[in-house]
């Protein structure tokens, strides 16, 4: 009896003891993940600006509704665009990811703004919340474009990867000016991809521990965990969605970007691409990929 004692006391040690772990750093993983710099960029490529594909650049700030400064670039079409495209980066990555996207949606005619996210890159904010605030960070940005008076700027469509992703269907459900959505290895809610965030980086996958971290976070960054949800916003879009996802993805299951395909109003496409992970689908995608996405565009956009 006293061994199955100590046995019972070591076991809600050890859960007490977790439990106070993943309340201190569990909302530090959530709400302030760590971030892609330029420097990070550098060691590998040259194209850290639009400017450096040899786009034309306009630097920009946007405000949000609450008072932070997005970091934005603008590269405008000459003459007359065929729509325009904004960029979302995923989460800890920065607008500098979008550059190669960029290029591919000039060189097709289209307009593109990239933006930092609040609390990514050279923008302003102290927390992440998934969507809960930065889908109507997205409309702010929709209402700047819609004010410019020296660009037609047509048809809005929004290309999103990884946190992106599900930030632009969140925005498309409230956004009617949305006219077409790139979904890109996209979660269905914030609960499910932590439980999974916590199996790979702590490697304990209890529910329990999820919830002490997410009620801590839901504190002190102000927000709601269980609206952040592409899988519900989704049913409420009614503007075409192509979904892609990477086969081998290796932080966002390739079954969540299914269970969205079949939640979303038509119409809608859907594209897995063979042997890619969650960051690599440019390249492993090659020329089939990008000529999906273009036609895409150019088919709702026009």
């Amino acid at each position: 009896m006293s061994i199955l004692l100590a046995l019972l006391l070591v076991a809600v040690l050890f859960l007490v003891t977790a439990a106070a772990i993943v309340l201190v750093v569990g909302p530090l993983i959530l709400l302030q993940p760590n971030l892609r710099t330029r420097e990070w960029y550098s060691t590998f490529t040259h194209l850290l600006e639009p400017r450096d594909a040899g786009l034309p650049q306009e630097n920009i700030k946007v405000t949000t509704n609450d008072g932070l400064k997005l970091d934005c670039w603008f590269v405008k079409q000459p003459g007359t665009a065929r729509g325009t495209i904004i960029y979302l980066h995923g989460v800890g990555d920065c607008k500098i990811g979008g550059v190669p996207y960029a290029k591919l949606f000039f060189e097709k005619g289209f307009n593109v703004f990239l933006y930092d996210s609040r609390r990514h890159g050279l923008s302003e904010g102290a927390y992440c919340t998934y969507g809960f605030y930065e889908k109507l960070d997205l409309s702010t940005v929709i209402d700047y474009l819609r004010c410019r008076p020296d660009t037609v700027i047509g048809k809005i469509g929004v290309f999103g990867t990884s946190m992106g992703a599900a930030v632009a269907l969140q925005a498309a459900a409230i956004d009617s000016r949305i006219d077409a959505i790139v979904a890109e290895a996209s979660f269905t809610n914030l609960r499910t991809i932590m439980v999974d965030y916590q199996k790979r980086i702590i490697k304990l996958p209890w529910h329990f521990l999820r919830n002490v971290a997410m009620t801590r976070s839901q504190k002190i960054a102000n927000f709601k965990a269980r609206e952040v949800s592409p899988l519900e916003a989704v049913q409420h879009v009614h503007k075409p969605i192509l979904f892609i996802h990477g086969t081998d993805d290796s932080r966002i299951k390739t079954d969540y970007s299914k269970a969205l395909y079949e939640r979303a109003n038509e119409p809608k496409e859907l594209l897995l691409v063979p042997e890619g992970d969650h960051t690599d689908l440019l390249n492993v995608g090659g020329s089939e990929y990008e000529q999906r996405i273009v036609a895409f565009f150019e088919k709702y956009l026009q």
